[in-house]
């Protein structure tokens, strides 16, 4: 069977986090978005981690994974993917003494390396990877210029590419030959502009967090689904301050300072993924497909100030309930069905599926936006 998966999340304990990401609501999102395979976030939070037992079954069938993300010494973060909340206890108990609290921090800082951690992880049964792996903070990447450099001898599962690159970005990473990739929300909010923004579509045997993982081990992945690369805030390289975008000789030559305010100049996505593929083969990958938040579309086509005004959550209600989901709707509806509802957002999501949107990228942490024509 098909189903669509987010496996990052985060939980009121991270920063920055809505006090609305609980269990129900989470379900609710997901059932709205059209996700039947769920990430917990932050599993080794005690609290966070019993607070998710009595939902792992749940009526709306929504496959639960038990997830985390976790910070090493070098600030690096990584993804870990369980297929029960024990394993998460068992590695709380093999990290003691390398954290403050855990009590304190949903997305724990560690005093390990990545190698490290990845041992722990493997040690427990769980599978480890590289959090957004390409974002200029806190990411593999961002540190490092290759996968042994971060890990060392022990493998990685998967690579999480993250909201500012595409599968095309690490096709021809010698590195990641092999290595199956993941797109996923990191979301902090259970609102259906950030749940699901990124997905994978996962060939199932059956609807078990332990086949949840045997597929990414065995990299049945059907599809990966998420933002245009240039809509990320991280793709081009820019000012951290006023966002003005530069070429990596422009910047090298202002020594990486915006000469217009002395900002911090960030290299973006783009340009690190071109200097890590070294002119590398690029291997084939699955099917990647672009998509945008059907609230963010909404915002777009309306002129709203934010997908949350009363007139574009009553529009993206009437999709909702003609036709079930959101991802159905980006993915599946036919345009001439959603016309019905709404011409604007038909036209927008006709163009995205063609590829014909102009795209305004995004960097510095500035998110890039789209328009038509």
């Amino acid at each position: 069977m098909l189903a669509n998966a987010d496996l990052h999340i985060h939980s009121p304990y991270s920063i920055a986090v809505s006090r609305f990401m609980q269990p129900e609501q989470l379900l609710a999102g997901c059932r709205t978005k059209g996700i039947q395979v769920l990430g917990t976030g932050d599993a080794l939070q005690p609290v966070w981690q019993r607070g998710w037992e009595p939902y792992l079954e749940n009526e709306a069938g929504i496959v639960i994974v038990p997830q985390c993300e976790i910070e090493d010494i070098k600030r690096v973060h990584h993804v870990i993917l369980a297929e029960d909340l024990a394993q998460f206890s068992q590695l709380r108990d093999l990290l003691e003494g390398k954290c403050k609290c855990f009590e304190m921090s949903g997305r724990p800082h560690v005093y390990l390396s990545g190698e490290e951690i990845a041992v722990l992880a493997h040690e427990v049964g769980a599978l480890v990877g590289p959090a957004h792996a390409f974002t200029p903070w806190t990411a593999m990447y961002a540190y490092f210029d290759s996968v042994p450099a971060c890990y060392g001898n022990e493998k990685i599962d998967f690579l999480e590419i993250g909201l500012s690159a595409d599968s095309s970005y690490g096709a021809a990473i010698p590195d990641l030959y092999g290595v199956p990739f993941l797109t996923n929300s990191d979301a902090h909010s259970p609102y259906p502009d950030k749940l699901g923004r990124e997905f994978n579509r996962l060939k199932l045997r059956a609807r078990t967090a332990k086949d949840v993982l045997a597929c990414i081990r065995k990299g049945t992945i059907e599809m990966n689904a998420g933002f245009f690369p240039d809509e990320g805030k991280y793709n081009r390289t820019a000012c951290t301050r006023c966002y003005t975008q530069y070429s990596l000789e422009e910047a090298a030559g202002h020594s990486w300072r915006c000469p217009a305010d002395g900002g911090i100049i960030k290299k973006g996505v783009a340009d690190r993924a071109k200097e890590l593929s070294g002119g590398g083969e690029s291997r084939p990958r699955p099917p990647y497909v672009h998509v945008l938040p059907l609230a963010l579309i909404i915002q777009t086509m309306e002129g709203a100030s934010s997908p949350n005004t009363k007139k574009c959550k009553a529009i993206y209600t009437s999709f909702i309930a003609a036709f079930g989901n959101e991802i159905a709707v980006l993915l599946d509806v036919p345009v001439a069905e959603i016309r019905a509802i709404h011409p604007k957002v038909a036209e927008a999501i006709s163009a995205l599926r063609s590829g014909t949107v102009t795209l305004h990228p995004g960097g510095g942490g500035k998110y890039g936006t789209f328009s038509l024509g």
